[in-house]
């Protein structure tokens, strides 16, 4: 079976931007691929199965840094360190996208 490819979408972009500059601006917030993955989505790139399938798997394991109580979700003025790492995947759109991708992947 050959490998699909799978263009984010502007608003998983847009997400990833505004995650990059909360993580310059605050200095918190994700790792190196986490970073990796914001460029990616930034700028548009083609993402393969593997990274759709790393992508919900990281969803899956940080819903639960909604939760946290230290700075705030959502928030432009003190973000939590987990909300812009949220966004540097895409943010909610990018959670969407990335399980249904997984499960057309996962039907095929």
């Amino acid at each position: 079976m050959a490998t699909q490819s799978f263009t984010p979408t502007h608003k998983m972009a847009a997400n990833a931007k505004r995650g990059l500059r909360l993580r310059e601006k605050f200095n918190r917030g994700g790792t190196d691929v986490g970073v990796k993955r914001a460029h990616q989505l930034a700028e548009r790139r083609t993402v393969s199965e593997k990274d759709v399938k790393a992508m919900a798997s990281y969803f899956a394991r940080h819903a639960v840094d909604k939760s946290g109580q230290s700075h705030q979700w959502d928030s432009d003025d003190d973000p939590s360190a987990g909300f812009i790492a949220w966004l540097l995947w895409g943010g909610d759109e990018g959670k969407r996208w990335a399980e249904a991708k997984r499960k057309s992947l996962d039907e095929a």
